[in-house]
């Protein structure tokens, strides 16, 4: 318990002196677009976004950035390390927790894994100083990192009760596939409760996995409807993708009623992820199957109806983890 003190007093003197930059104007432009473009999976056409943020010292571009350059490559590199090192040096849980896992990496596989001169478990040893102590005076975000670094499931379910939607999703997840120690009756309540709990909480996913989960075992049609229109004005790819595709009977599901003009206009949303997640084949497909049941100025309505909710909603996402494996 000394160590980790230690550690973590001197964790907070190195982020005291690497204090998050404070962007200009067109820096945060930057960041914000680099965000949305990785958040679509445009790895590559977010990457020089976010390097402008880092450069400038934005720990969280920083941390993604680290992400969007080992995704493209695979595996840690020399690159990726030198830009989760900068997030972590200003205190950055996940950043730490990546280079602790690099040790794990493919570049390990190939041996040519960065050489720092700092061993992975280190970084570990960091996050868990910086982290153990908020993480026992009740801090959700923190019992989370916890559970990552450690992958103690008491860590899990703690942050879950603390409110964590992240947490309560994956308890959802866990207690689905049968982890845990519960009755098979008790076993499908938690997977509720929890995916419900995780989309009061704002995660998309769980909106969109409470609604199956009411759909196939409780037929609450009306409240599953609710959560999958909640999902795609939150953006989510899979919310947006149903809802549409549901308003416009392509299949008919859920008990949605008939609204061609709105169906068509927020599948069409989804041209804007072209280039991300392999979503235009769907678009292609989907499309002109609504298109077939409408007139010409049901399509121009419905053309008009996808630029106001573009001005009215955010960005769609894929909403990835924020930790990637």
């Amino acid at each position: 318990m000394k160590t980790s003190a230690f550690l973590f007093s001197i964790l907070l003197s190195i982020v005291s002196l690497s204090a998050n930059a404070e962007l200009k104007p067109e820096q945060t432009l930057a960041k914000n677009k680099g965000l949305v473009l990785y958040n679509q999976l445009k790895i590559d056409l977010a990457t020089p976004y976010l390097k402008t943020a880092s450069e400038a010292g934005d720990s969280e571009s920083q941390y993604y950035l680290a992400e969007a350059i080992r995704q493209t490559n695979r595996y840690m590199t020399p690159e990726a390390e030198k830009w989760y090192e900068a997030a972590a040096r200003q205190g950055n849980y996940y950043a730490m927790i990546q280079l602790g896992r690099s040790g794990n990496d493919l570049c390990k596989v190939m041996s040519n894994c960065p050489d720092s001169g700092k061993p992975p478990v280190d970084w570990l040893k960091n996050a868990r100083a910086l982290a153990e102590p908020l993480a026992e005076k009740g801090d959700a975000e923190a019992m989370y990192v916890m559970y990552e670094i450690t992958l103690n499931r008491d860590w899990l379910e703690k942050s879950a009760n603390a409110g964590n939607p992240d947490a309560q999703f994956w308890m959802a997840i866990g207690d689905k596939q049968g982890e845990g120690f519960l009755l098979p009756w008790k076993r499908k309540e938690a997977v509720g409760n929890w995916f419900k709990a995780s989309a009061e909480g704002g995660n998309p996913r769980a909106m969109m996995e409470y609604a199956a989960y009411l759909y196939e075992n409780e037929g609450d049609l009306k409240v599953a409807r609710h959560w999958i229109k909640v999902a795609a004005e939150k953006g989510y790819k899979s919310g947006v993708s149903s809802y549409g595709a549901y308003l416009a009977h392509a299949p008919e599901r859920f008990g949605f009623e008939l609204d061609l003009v709105k169906g068509y206009a927020i599948t069409s949303l989804l041209k804007d992820l072209d280039g991300g997640g392999n979503v235009q084949v769907y678009v292609e497909e989907v499309l002109p199957e609504i298109a077939e049941k409408m007139t010409s100025q049901q399509i121009k309505e419905a053309e008009d109806f996808a630029i106001q909710w573009k001005k009215s909603h955010p960005p769609l996402s894929f909403f990835p983890d924020k930790l990637s494996r």
